[in-house]
């Protein structure tokens, strides 16, 4: 026990555990890191071609471990396999699988050689033309039925054909000819809809790989009665997969909807108030929601309630009392939208156009405003803009010169001239005004 350590850093997982991820075949081997499981059992598991699994005996004491490829008993021949599973875990798996004989259990010959290897890889390329052409020959022979599949052995001495029958199929003849044409020994097995799907493999509409294609090992039947607990519209072409039969997926919540149902009234309870009549009309089983409607067939006045309130308007119904209303509250109450992230944002927010300083309406300023600016700010710097009559003009030909930063010592000197100007212009003074200076003081004015 001293020289066992792992090295994966959580200390319960062990990189042989897992093997090659061949669909629903793969096994998670979880007591591969504990010395001597492999001495435990002489059992071995070893898979083939896509669904195929069979169990062997390691009579040889061959050391083997997950992943190697191994010559096992066939009939006729042998068959090459990879070792999915070893020790202890392999009777499990056997009873899982219902196989309570182990005198029928064949052994293991040997790890695969070069030379099985070339066979195997020869037998594999036939496996599509073999396909092609049978289904050529069960068409001419009007048998109805589908050949799905050709998984050859590995020593390429026998071929199993995989097929789809709604009943009995006499292929008899069929044998023969196939016999005849491939010269190999012939094995027919009849497959359901569900397997086929899972030996070809797709995306569901749910955009992940189909569940029969990846870990169901066994198919449960699926009924129309599944999707009628969910509530789910018996839409044939939405309810159905790629095999053309009721979606596996169906079943998973089954369970969890019963259960929810039982605390919901049943759909044929009306329930009476002052206001009237109100009947069933839909459910949200999970959130315990129900929706009452003053009509049976049409939806109106419509009012969604919780379970246990709906139970409470029973019991009150039973004693002969009539609530005022359905709601808890005396007023109807509605069932909650679903959030939208596009409602929350207007897709028009970039087209609006900005609000001017003074209209109102969101007009984009005019062009003449800019304009106006600049010929106040030109009339604000002219020499001929101080001298003015009124205090309102000595104010703005002193604003300038506030403005303009400058030392404090030369603040009072410059301030005196425009004291002097002022007293000048009280004084009767000519004042000088050209064209400029008029429409500089008239703007202001005009837009007062």
């Amino acid at each position: 026990m001293s020289d066992f350590k792992l090295h994966n850093g959580s200390g319960g997982l062990c990189c042989k555990s897992c093997g090659r991820q061949d669909k629903q075949l793969n096994t998670y081997d979880y007591l591969a890191d504990i010395p001597g499981n492999a001495d435990e059992c002489d059992l071995v598991e070893v898979q083939f071609k896509n669904t195929r699994k069979g169990y062997y005996r390691n009579s040889n004491k061959i050391p083997l471990e997950k992943g190697d490829i191994v010559a096992v008993e066939a009939t006729p021949g042998h068959d090459v396999g990879v070792v999915t599973l070893t020790g202890r875990l392999v009777p499990l798996q056997m009873r899982k699988a219902n196989i309570k004989s182990e005198a029928d259990i064949k052994r293991i010959y040997r790890k695969a050689k070069q030379v099985d290897m070339d066979k195997y890889k020869e037998a594999k390329a036939r496996e599509h033309d073999t396909m092609i052409r049978s289904r050529q020959i069960a068409q001419d022979l009007n048998l109805n039925m589908k050949i799905g599949d050709v998984e050859y052995q590995g020593d390429g001495n026998k071929a199993i054909f995989y097929y789809i029958a709604e009943g009995r199929v006499d292929f008899r003849q069929l044998i023969k000819v196939l016999a005849e044409a491939f010269h190999v020994r012939i094995e027919m097995k009849q497959i359901g809809a569900r397997q086929e799907a899972g030996r070809i493999g797709g995306i569901g509409p749910c955009g992940r790989e189909l569940c029969c294609a990846t870990w169901m090992t066994s198919f449960v039947s699926v009924a129309t009665s599944a999707a009628r607990y969910q509530d789910i519209s018996l839409n044939p072409q939405k309810l159905a997969g790629q095999c053309a039969k009721l979606k596996c997926c169906l079943n998973y919540e089954v369970d969890c909807y019963v259960e929810a149902q039982k605390r919901l009234p049943s759909k044929e309870i009306q329930l009476e108030t002052k206001d009237g009549l109100f009947y069933y009309f839909k459910a949200d089983i999970l959130t315990n929601q129900v929706t009452y409607s003053t009509d049976k067939s049409v939806p109106a006045n419509l009012v969604t309630i919780s379970g246990r309130r709906a139970f409470e308007v029973i019991g009150m119904n039973r004693k002969g009392i009539k609530p005022d209303s359905l709601a808890e509250d005396g007023a109807t109450t509605e069932p909650a939208r679903p959030t939208d992230l596009v409602e929350q944002e207007s897709l028009t927010r970039f087209d609006r156009n900005r609000r001017g300083k003074k209209g109102g309406d969101g007009a984009k300023p005019s062009a003449e405003e800019p304009r106006r600016k600049k010929k106040k700010s030109a009339a604000g710097k002219q020499p001929g803009d101080a001298p003015q009559a009124s205090k309102q003009g000595a104010k703005q030909a002193n604003a300038p010169a506030k403005s303009a930063p400058a030392p404090a010592k030369a603040a009072p000197a410059s301030a005196k001239p425009a004291a002097g100007e002022e007293q000048k212009a009280q004084n009767g003074e000519p004042r000088r005004r050209n064209n400029k200076n008029k429409k500089a003081h008239e703007t202001p004015a005009s837009e007062g």
